[in-house]
C-alpha cells in the first residue's frame, strides 16, 4: 500500500509539472482568444482593448508588488523584533513562488506552513491555526486587485464615480475577498458582486479577463506572503506577552 501510494504520488507531480511547463502556452491561447472573441474584426477596437489591458495590468501589478515587497516587509521591520526585512523575504521566498505557480492559496498552505515554521522559526501552533485561516479569508491581494478592476473598468466605460462610489468599492472589495475561495481567478466571480454595488455591469469582466490568470499568480502571492505577515507578529506578541508574565 505504502508503494502504491508513493508512485500515485509521483504521477500526480509529474502531471503537474507537465501542467506547470505547458502554462504560458495555455496562457497564452486563453488570452489571444478572448481578445478575438472581444474586438472581432475591428482592428482599431482591438488596439483599444490591448492599450486598457496593459494599463490596467501594469497599474495592478506595481499595486501588488509594492504590497508583497514593500508594505508587507516594512510591518516585519517595524513590528517584530524577531526577524529582519531580508531574513523575511528569503524565508518565505519558496512559498511566494509556489504561490505564483499554483495560483491558490491552499495549494501553496503546505509550503507556506513549512517556510513560516522551518525558516522564520514561528511555532507550529502558530503556524497551524493562523495559516489555514489566512487561506481563507486573508485576500489582500485579491481586494486590491478587484478595486483597481472596478475602477479601470467604470473609467473604460466613461462612468464617473463618485466618492461615496468609490468607498462603495473598497468596502465591498474588501468582503467579498474575505469571502473567495482559495483557487484559482475566485476573485473574478466575486466582482460580479462589487460591480453590481455601484450599479455597473457585470459583463463587463469579460473585458479583463485574458490577462486574469497572469494576474491571479500574482496576487496569490501577495495573499500568501500577508499571511506569512500575520504568522510572524501574532508569534512576536505572544513571545512579548510570554516574556512580559514572567518578568
Amino acid at each position: 500500500m505504502i508503494e502504491f501510494i508513493d508512485s500515485a504520488n509521483m504521477i500526480f507531480t509529474k502531471m503537474v509539472d507537465i501542467v506547470m511547463k505547458s502554462m504560458p502556452i495555455f496562457v497564452f491561447a486563453l488570452m489571444a482568444g478572448a481578445l478575438v472573441k472581444a474586438a472581432g474584426d475591428d482592428v482599431d477596437k482591438l488596439t483599444d482593448i490591448l492599450a486598457f489591458l496593459s494599463h490596467y495590468s501594469l497599474v495592478v501589478f506595481i499595486g501588488l508588488v509594492l504590497m508583497a515587497f514593500v508594505f508587507y516587509p516594512a510591518v516585519i521591520g517595524l513590528l517584530s523584533r524577531r526577524l529582519t526585512i531580508r531574513q523575511f523575504l528569503n524565508g518565505i521566498s519558496k512559498a511566494q513562488l509556489t504561490a505564483f505557480s499554483t495560483s491558490s492559496s491552499v495549494a501553496t498552505l503546505p509550503v507556506t506552513m513549512d517556510c513560516v515554521h522551518n525558516n522564520l522559526k514561528v511555532p507550529k501552533a502558530t503556524t497551524s491555526f493562523v495559516l489555514p485561516i489566512g487561506a481563507t479569508v486573508n485576500m489582500d491581494g485579491t481586494s486590491l486587485y478587484q478595486a483597481v478592476a472596478v475602477v479601470a473598468l467604470a473609467q473604460l466605460h466613461g462612468v464617473d464615480l463618485s466618492i461615496q462610489q468609490q468607498l462603495v468599492i473598497v468596502v465591498t472589495a474588501t468582503l467579498a475577498s474575505i469571502g473567495a475561495a482559495a483557487v484559482p481567478s475566485a476573485g473574478l466571480v466575486l466582482m460580479i458582486v462589487v460591480l453590481e454595488s455601484v450599479g455597473l455591469n457585470p459583463a463587463w469582466i469579460a473585458l479583463i479577463f485574458p490577462v486574469d490568470r497572469i494576474l491571479d499568480m500574482c496576487r496569490t502571492v501577495v495573499n500568501v506572503t500577508g499571511d506569512a505577515t500575520v504568522s510572524v507578529l501574532v508569534a512576536s506578541k505572544s513571545t512579548e506577552d510570554h516574556l512580559s508574565s514572567e518578568s
